[in-house]
C-alpha cells in the first residue's frame, strides 16, 4: 500500500501527516521525540488529508473540540485499546496514567499504558497530550513538554500561540 504525506502549519510547528490518502495514520512533529520526517517510500501529495487539515486548523483556533475523521492507527491489539480510551478523554480535561490502566480494567498495567500512549501515531487527534502523572505533573510527550504544555493551555481556554509555556495547564484535580 501506497502512503501519501503532506504538511501543514501549526502553532506548535510544522506537522506531517500520512496515511494512505482517505485514511489519516501518522501525524509527526518537527521536534521533539515524535518528530521526523516522511518515510523514502512515501508519496508526497500537497492535496491529500484536506479535511484532517481544515479540523487541525479549527482546533488550534480553539473552534473544534472533537475531531471526525477516518484514522488507521498502527499498533498492538492492547496498544490500540489505550488509545481508544485516550479517545474517551474530554476536550480540557486530563486523565493519569494509572486512570486509564483502571479503565482497561488492568490497574496494574500503568507503565504499559504509558508505553503505548508513548507510541501513539496520531498525536493531538488522539490526545495522549491528556494523559498525565498520578501527582497532577506533566509527563514526557513526543512534541515535547512546551508543546504538551501549550495543547492543554489551549484546551484550557490559555492563550493560545503562545509556546513559551505561559499558556497555563488544566487543573488535574477538576
Amino acid at each position: 500500500m501506497t502512503l501519501y504525506y503532506t504538511s501543514m502549519s501549526s502553532p506548535i510547528g510544522p506537522l506531517l501527516l500520512a496515511g494512505d490518502g482517505g485514511v489519516l495514520s501518522v501525524i509527526r512533529f518537527s521536534s521533539g521525540k515524535g518528530s521526523g520526517g516522511a518515510d523514502p517510500a512515501w508519496v508526497r501529495d500537497d492535496a491529500a488529508f484536506p479535511e484532517a487539515v481544515r479540523e487541525l486548523g479549527e482546533y488550534f483556533d480553539g473552534t473544534r473540540r472533537t475531531f471526525n475523521l477516518d484514522l488507521a492507527p498502527s499498533g498492538t491489539a492492547f496498544q490500540r485499546e489505550v488509545l481508544d480510551a485516550l479517545l474517551t478523554i474530554p476536550y480540557g480535561e486530563t486523565r493519569s496514567y494509572a486512570d486509564i490502566a483502571r479503565q482497561l480494567g488492568r490497574p496494574r498495567a500503568v507503565r504499559a499504558v504509558g508505553a503505548a500512549n508513548g507510541r501513539n501515531p496520531l498525536p493531538i487527534v488522539i490526545p495522549c497530550h491528556r494523559v498525565i502523572g498520578s501527582d497532577g505533573s506533566l509527563t514526557g510527550f513526543g512534541g515535547g513538554l512546551d508543546t504538551k504544555r501549550f495543547l492543554l493551555g489551549l484546551e484550557a481556554g490559555g492563550a493560545a500561540g503562545d509556546l513559551a509555556g505561559r499558556a497555563p495547564a488544566p487543573d488535574p484535580r477538576r
